[in-house]
């Protein structure tokens, strides 16, 4: 067919290329509020270990002046799990415990020294809170250190986000 062109509509929208243009790619990311710009991400998710982390975070938070992002990472689960079905897939399993956790932010007395956010996400930990972090334009993540078998086994958390990480990362005990 040659000498034929199908001209393309004049409403149909471009994808970014974030390689191709800078300016588009951080125009297709989520705004997020200018107050949070480089603040302080933490991983929260209720344990002893996240809430020593929040602790730290809080206080790097109010010395520096800046913003706290508390990040809490809901469930994903392959449909496998569920159907039996290939390829997998992953959906987001409803995870009520955020809205807990939220609540029990709101009530807290230590938060009422500094602005805080929450941001609820879906998928690897290390990924999203990198990600956040790279959306907000963090100055460091802090996050608390894995205990028991499982971080033994696939790896913890803290260990796996300070080796691909790219900013600084805070491990707490």
């Amino acid at each position: 067919m040659a000498g034929h062109e199908i001209p393309e509509p004049a409403d149909r929208k471009r994808v970014a290329d974030p390689m191709s243009d800078p300016q588009a790619a951080e125009q297709a990311r989520r705004p997020c509020d200018p107050a949070f710009r480089h603040g302080v991400v933490v991983g929260f998710d209720g344990s002893t270990s996240s809430e020593r982390a929040l602790a730290y975070a809080i206080g790097m938070s109010r010395r520096t002046g800046s913003g706290l992002i508390i990040v809490h990472v809901a469930n994903r689960l392959p449909t496998t799990v569920w159907a039996g079905c290939e390829p997998p897939v992953f959906v987001d399993v409803p995870d009520h415990r955020t809205e807990v956790l939220g609540l029990e932010l709101a009530c807290a007395d230590y938060l009422a020294e500094v602005p805080w956010v929450l941001v609820e996400r879906g998928g690897d930990i290390c990924h999203e809170l990198e990600e956040v972090g790279r959306e907000y334009s963090a100055d460091a993540i802090v996050v608390g250190s894995t205990h028991g078998i499982v971080g033994r086994i696939f790896g913890s958390v803290a260990g796996r986000l300070a080796r691909r990480a790219q900013r600084p990362v805070v491990v707490i005990p």
